[in-house]
């Protein structure tokens, strides 16, 4: 009993401890699952989930209440659409680097609001084949450039490392859920 009371106690206080906000010298790595997307609206097909895996630094405070990160971001996204006679494939990749505003203004250290900007590179894979396995129109790259997103989100850190997150974006899908380490 004395050793389930411990356990208890450990666990109650790891998870109620406040989270610091994020400031200069802050990293957190996040891994996300996103709903909706832009890529594609392919009806009648068959699709993975979206998803995400970012990277973030607090790089520079600016004065008041608020730090800018500079990071990273890695999404995927793919849908299948087969008939009778043929077979489509598209295989969505965006290679971002992102910087955001985070506000500490808030009083609750638990809590991290932020919005930002990403500049990315999206590639786009494609491949079509008839049922005899020929691909008949070559498939590609096409598609493929650069891309511009702004996105903002909110992180609730229920211990002083491990959060989850919840990002409106035009990233690889329109809201992205998910959990966020930082350390």
């Amino acid at each position: 009993m004395k050793k389930l009371i411990f356990i208890l106690s450990f666990v109650v206080a790891a998870t109620s401890l406040y989270a610091q906000p994020f400031v200069k010298g802050t990293n957190v790595l996040s891994a996300g699952v996103g709903l909706g997307s832009s890529l594609g609206s392919f009806s009648r097909s068959s699709q993975t989930p979206a998803l995400s895996l970012s990277f973030e630094k607090g790089v520079w405070d600016i004065g008041g209440p608020g730090v800018i990160s500079l990071g990273a971001y890695a999404g995927r996204k793919s849908y299948k659409y087969s008939t009778s006679g043929y077979e489509e494939k598209w295989g969505y990749t965006i290679i971002g680097v992102r910087s955001a505003y985070h506000y500490n203004g808030i009083q609750n250290d638990k809590f991290d609001v932020y919005g930002g900007v990403m500049l990315s590179y999206n590639i786009l894979n494609y491949t079509f084949k008839d049922n005899s396995g020929n691909n008949i129109n070559g498939g590609g790259h096409y598609g493929s450039g650069t891309g511009f997103s702004l996105y903002a989100g909110g992180r609730y850190f229920f211990s002083s490392n491990f959060a989850a997150f919840a990002e409106l974006g035009y990233g690889v899908s329109y809201l992205t859920l998910g959990l966020a380490y930082k350390f």
